[in-house]
């Protein structure tokens, strides 16, 4: 079995479409392999794909490659390694992720810039739910961590999760959704009539998209354009 950092915390109908969806991307991922799988969700929401077969290895560790894993409460974080959690809460103290357990990222330790965590909520666009990769720092020493070679500190956004977001706000502009599949907000995008004014839906995990508009496409107007459409959390990139 690998729990995947994604969650489904939609509920009915909703719900069926969504672990439905997730059949199909991890058929995507080993659909080639020699396995066979069923999804299914934890209590606490976190996907779970429980694998067999000649390739179950394999299959396990394409899946924790592409979606991320949440590492099993009895094998413990290592210090200075990367994990992916979920955006869950943030606050002027910082960010909460969880990844099987809270994970809390001091407001100094971003590395997104100036402003409070709100701001920079606001700023990067960012959803509650999102998978977001962090550095564990482990239980001892100072909060000056380095790069994701340290082995202490405070935890911390990864590099490469920094790197993903300045990349928003360099490229083109996007707006950001949560509570719906790929699927359903590319339909609700052409049922508004605004299918010319994307490039495309960018997936950020089951329930969380990006969508990345042309450059003529002003993201508060898409998302004026769509909210009605849709029931979810939606932040623009500025």
């Amino acid at each position: 079995m690998v729990v995947l950092a994604t969650k489904c915390y939609v509920e009915g109908d909703a719900r069926d479409r969504a672990l439905d969806g997730m059949y199909s991307l991890v058929d995507n991922d080993v659909g080639e392999l020699a396995v066979e799988w069923t999804v299914g969700v934890r209590e606490d929401g976190f996907v779970q794909v429980d694998v067999t077969g000649e390739d179950a290895t394999v299959a396990r560790n394409v899946l924790a490659e592409t979606w991320g894993e949440v590492v099993a409460h009895d094998e413990g974080f290592v210090p200075g390694e990367t994990y992916v959690g979920t955006l869950e809460s943030w606050d002027a103290d910082g960010f909460v992720l969880d990844a099987g357990e809270e994970v809390h990222l001091p407001a100094d330790e971003l590395g997104l810039g100036v402003g409070s965590p709100e701001q920079v909520v606001e700023r990067f666009g960012l959803v509650q739910h999102l998978p977001m990769k962090f550095v564990h720092g482990g239980e001892s020493g100072g909060p000056d961590a380095g790069t994701d070679a340290d082995d202490a500190g405070a935890h911390r956004l990864a590099d490469a999760e920094r790197d993903r977001l300045y990349d928003w706000q360099r490229g083109p502009g996007r707006l950001n959704v949560n509570s719906a599949t790929r699927g359903e907000v590319r339909a609700t995008v052409n049922r508004a009539g605004h299918a010319r004014d994307i490039v495309t839906v960018e997936r950020l995990g089951l329930l969380e998209q990006s969508i990345v508009c042309t450059e003529n496409t002003d993201p508060p107007g898409l998302l004026a354009a769509i909210g009605s459409y849709l029931p979810a959390e939606m932040r623009c990139v500025v």
